[in-house]
């Protein structure tokens, strides 16, 4: 099908990231409920939907497709491809070749049943395979009307120029926050200079944020935040001495945790497009809330005072994960 792609990212300005539907934080919510929370978010007002076709092994896609087929024509769909649970090996891998690329849009098409995308990431960079490449495969995608515009996931600037060059890259999603600040180093700047989008995952800092977790040993076994430094037993601790003057700025501007990392998020620029993710309604209806909140100059300053890169402690990834991912890192 050959469609008119929008040209903005739909109102709010907020997103929903859904991959924790089905993965990555332990025990996903059964179909049903999942169908309702997503039916729950349309009608609340989120019109952004991200999954990708590593989620779940494409569980994720099937329960959008199921969820929102009705809909299709209102929403902003986004997925992702090049990194997806091998069929042989049942691992996650990496794999940016043009033919894997094109045959994964296919699948993701038809779990998500439609006949285009608004949106389709290269979710990793491939070391094996140029970004050029890569990108020259979702150009054909976009020429033959089954993706509307290309993405490109946890690279850094020099790549996203290259790939630019190939084709326009209309969205960098990356993950951003109070605490994790690697996208200051060059691909916020460089988003903003091309045009580009960039879409912020883990807004909340996986809940940090959120004032939502306090005691990393009732976290599901399978809770990919187990393998995270900062939230390891003896490391999170230290992260949580910094919630208190956090929160008092947030009881202080009359919003929640949450709406305060969202709303400052939001300040850094106007091309910054955050994709809070999570399984419960309340919270859908929570982070929505902070479309539209404006915080001041002094509140912005003692945030960047209390929550940044020296007083958080611990890297955001382990060595494996960092090894996956392209983005810059800060050298002191």
């Amino acid at each position: 099908m050959t469609h008119a792609l929008k040209t903005t990212f739909s109102q709010p300005g907020i997103g929903l990231g859904c991959m924790n539907l089905s993965h990555a934080y332990g025990i996903p919510l059964q179909e049903d409920d999942a169908i309702k929370a997503l039916h729950a978010a349309f009608d609340m007002g989120y019109r952004h939907f991200d999954t990708a076709t590593l989620y779940g092994g494409g569980k994720n896609e099937l329960l959008l497709g199921k969820a929102l087929k009705h809909l299709r024509s209102d929403l902003f769909l986004a997925s992702k491809c090049g990194m997806a649970i091998g069929e042989q090996s049942g691992k996650k891998e990496i794999d940016g070749r043009p033919a894997t690329l094109k045959k994964q849009c296919e699948a993701s098409l038809r779990r998500l049943q439609t006949d285009y995308l608004d949106l389709y990431y290269l979710h990793r960079l491939d070391p094996m395979v140029p970004i050029e490449d890569s990108v020259g495969a979702l150009a054909e995608l976009v020429k033959e009307g089954k993706i509307g515009a290309i993405g490109l996931s946890e690279i850094s600037a020099s790549t996203l120029r290259k790939a630019h060059a190939v084709h326009p890259i209309a969205a960098v999603q990356t993950e951003y926050s109070l605490w994790t600040r690697n996208a200051e180093i060059a691909v916020l700047d460089t988003c903003k200079e091309l045009g580009t989008a960039f879409v912020a995952f883990s807004p909340v800092a996986r809940g940090f944020l959120a004032n939502s977790l306090h005691d990393v040993s009732t976290l599901d076994a399978k809770d990919i935040r187990n393998n995270m430094p900062r939230f390891y037993a003896d490391t999170y601790p230290k992260n949580l001495e910094l919630l208190p003057a956090y929160l008092a700025i947030a009881a202080d501007v009359g919003c929640t945790p949450a709406q305060l990392a969202l709303a400052w998020l939001q300040a850094q620029g106007d091309h910054i497009v955050p994709i809070p993710g999570t399984r419960s309604v309340d919270h859908m209806r929570d982070n929505l809330g902070a479309d539209g909140l404006t915080l001041s100059a002094d509140v912005l300053a003692k945030l960047d005072q209390i929550i940044n890169r020296h007083t958080v402690h611990g890297p955001r990834y382990n060595a494996i994960q960092q090894a996956e991912i392209d983005t810059e890192e800060f050298q002191d």
